[in-house]
């Protein structure tokens, strides 16, 4: 349950479409968050229309890029394992092959790659997709090649993104960039820059070509995506097209989110990831007018204590965020709330822990993603706060952190015994080949019988059993969102 997809990575991509005409070959691995995972796919698109495809072996590729993380210092030495096993192959198979890191790890600590990892041809971040193909033409005459700086505009908005690793069936679209909370533990503002929204009208765009290709659910993905923010020109009116969509003055993050919805009313529609202080009741009410928005929230708390809130530089409360938890129950009672929460981060005693514990009680998340605090390099915290908590300590709290939410997610689970959920058929489930997996409108892993039904096909399921984590039922016929 400690494991996220910032500890995932993408290393067989599987692209929807190559150009017979492309002769080089790459291979792209990405880890950290979903926008990581995102951003490889603008990354994919760019360098399809110069002349690489992608590959799933590594030994034969002639580009390999590394798309990084920053959040965790566990992250950072993932990366440079892998870097190690490129230097293998490198060495030992493939001695033309080039070697890029990407992303969040580039922009920290830049040029250290060139001067560090030998094996380190060029270092791109966040903002400098665009560039790679000039990159790779200093690369080819014998240069290093780098280009770390952080734009305020770029949003990827003209590039169509190569679905990688895709099953055709669910996708994440981008909608801002970068984020303005100066949180004292986090290096986001320092390696993805200030925050930015994309142009509604190239989101309705990406989603409808999305559509015509027979994709049925899409996560809108931010770094923040509920601070969304669009300013154009001409006059506010009615958004009855995409065209006057884009005229519009401004558009919010509610805004866009329901012009989304009314205008793909099959298309199922995720969202992550929210701030408490930026999410607002307006944006509730949505979820709740559509059925094809997600009862699901990710609402990352961090702590449960005052104390250790203000000083993560968090711009809500410990009461705060109990309104606003009582606020989603209230327009949405089936909402999924899940979480982010730290452990032990400097100064923390053990009353701060038992508020977060407290607080985990008064929720009961569906589900959370819980790590002990790490040092980031040029954070705040990292800077001026020494990391006091004893790694034993840390461990302890994590883990009774991680048994809590154990029970919790339990407690969930069981809440849908008898009831009838809609599910998304995603894949085949991992614990027999004749069942079929997807998640349902909370995002919990649903599986049952296949019978006749196909992936992609929207089912009604009836519960009839339960662990903390899956849901497992029987279809009972094909829901009205097919």
């Amino acid at each position: 349950m400690e494991k996220t997809i910032e500890e995932s990575k993408q290393g067989e991509s599987l692209v929807l479409e190559h150009k017979a005409q492309n002769s080089k070959k790459l291979f792209i691995e990405s880890y950290g968050c979903a926008m990581n995972f995102s951003d490889s796919e603008v990354v994919a698109s760019i360098l399809s229309d110069n002349n690489y495809n992608t590959t799933t072996v590594l030994e034969e590729a002639d580009l390999v890029l590394i798309n990084t993380c920053s959040i965790r210092d566990k992250a950072e030495q993932t990366i440079r394992k892998r870097l190690a096993k490129y230097n293998a192959v490198k060495r030992d198979v493939n001695p033309k092959m080039k070697v890029g890191v990407l992303g969040c790890m580039a922009e920290r600590l830049k040029t250290q790659f060139l001067e560090e990892e030998k094996i380190v041809d060029l270092v791109v971040g966040p903002d400098a997709y665009k560039d790679l193909p000039n990159l790779l033409q200093e690369v080819e005459s014998g240069n290093d090649a780098i280009n770390v700086i952080l734009s305020k505009d770029e949003t990827y908005g003209d590039i169509s993104p190569v679905r990688l690793n895709s099953n055709g069936i669910s996708a994440f679209v981008s909608i801002t960039r970068g984020c303005d909370n100066m949180c004292t533990f986090c290096v986001v503002p320092f390696t993805r820059g200030r925050e930015r929204s994309r142009e509604p009208e190239s989101i309705i765009t990406e989603i409808q070509n999305l559509w015509d290709k027979g994709f049925k659910e899409i996560t809108l993905l931010g770094q923040n995506v509920d601070s969304y923010l669009w300013y154009g020109g001409g006059l506010k009116k009615d958004f009855d097209t995409a065209s006057d969509f884009a005229k519009a003055t401004s558009v919010d993050f509610a805004q866009l989110l329901e012009t989304v919805a009314i205008k793909f009313p099959k298309m199922r529609i995720r969202f992550s990831t929210s701030n408490p202080q930026d999410m607002h009741e307006p944006v509730l009410h949505i979820i709740a007018k559509y059925h094809n928005i997600c009862k699901h929230i990710h609402l990352p708390v961090q702590s449960g204590s005052d104390r250790i809130l203000k000083a993560m530089n968090r711009l809500h409360t410990r009461d705060e965020y109990f309104r606003l938890i009582d606020t989603i129950r209230s327009i949405i009672p089936e909402c999924a709330v899940t979480q982010d929460m730290i452990a032990g981060f400097p100064t923390e005693t053990e009353e701060d822990h038992q508020d977060t514990m407290s607080l985990m009680e008064y929720v009961k998340y569906s589900f959370g993603y819980m790590y002990a605090y790490s040092e980031r390099p040029g954070t705040l915290a990292g800077r001026k706060m020494d990391d006091d908590v004893p790694e034993l300590t840390k461990a302890r709290r994590l883990q009774e952190i991680v048994d809590l939410q154990r029970q919790h997610s339990a407690f969930r689970t069981q809440e849908f015994l008898g009831k009838t959920v809609e599910v998304l058929i995603e894949k085949e489930s991992k614990r027999s080949n004749k069942e079929w997996a997807g998640r349902n409108s909370q995002s919990i892993m649903v599986v049952f019988p296949k019978e006749h039904y196909k992936e992609g096909d929207f089912v009604n399921v009836k519960i009839t059993d339960c662990t903390s984590g899956t849901l497992i039922g029987k279809a009972v016929g094909l829901s009205g969102m097919n």
